[in-house]
């Protein structure tokens, strides 16, 4: 009898592990950014660092997730920034221009939250960002904690 009930108990911890799993959202996809509803450092649309890579609004972003990885590519004119970032709250390096960063990348709830630490010529810049999904998967909400204040980007699913 305690043998079943322990049996059990494992299989529903098992299950609810798995649900909790699949519950995670999934930002793959091609995402325009709307800057009439983005705050980037002056007001809503206003100039401001547009994304990693750089001041003013990026072009479109491609987000690619799986299980274990989401890798976001962004484009400037004719160049394309892309970074990878392990989903298990390991680290991972990736080259921005000139500069390397090192980031974690971890859920808080269906909350992406990537901590990113690099050195830059006037000493070392921690930023964080904290992804979310809304309007039934097709807008994505990056807010990003910088040492400068908040900044808010709305995209908008193609």
């Amino acid at each position: 009898m305690r043998k079943a009930a322990c049996c059990t108990a494992v299989l529903a911890l098992a299950v609810t592990a798995i649900a909790f799993a699949q519950a995670r959202p999934d930002f793959s996809g091609t995402w325009t950014l709307d800057p009439a509803r983005s705050v980037m450092g002056g007001g809503p649309g206003g100039r401001g660092p547009g994304g990693p890579g750089g001041p003013g609004p990026a072009g479109p972003m491609t987000v690619r997730q799986t299980a274990t990885e989401l890798v976001r590519e962004i484009s400037r004119g004719e160049r394309t920034m892309t970074m990878a970032y392990k989903l298990d709250g390991s680290e991972s390096t990736n080259a921005m221009g000139p500069m390397t960063s090192k980031s974690t990348a971890s859920w808080n709830g269906e909350q992406l939250v990537i901590k990113t630490v690099r050195d830059t010529p006037n000493g070392t810049m921690e930023t964080t960002e904290t992804w979310s999904l809304g309007a039934g998967g097709n807008e994505l909400m990056i807010v990003t904690a910088t040492p400068r204040g908040e900044r808010k980007m709305v995209y908008v699913k193609k």
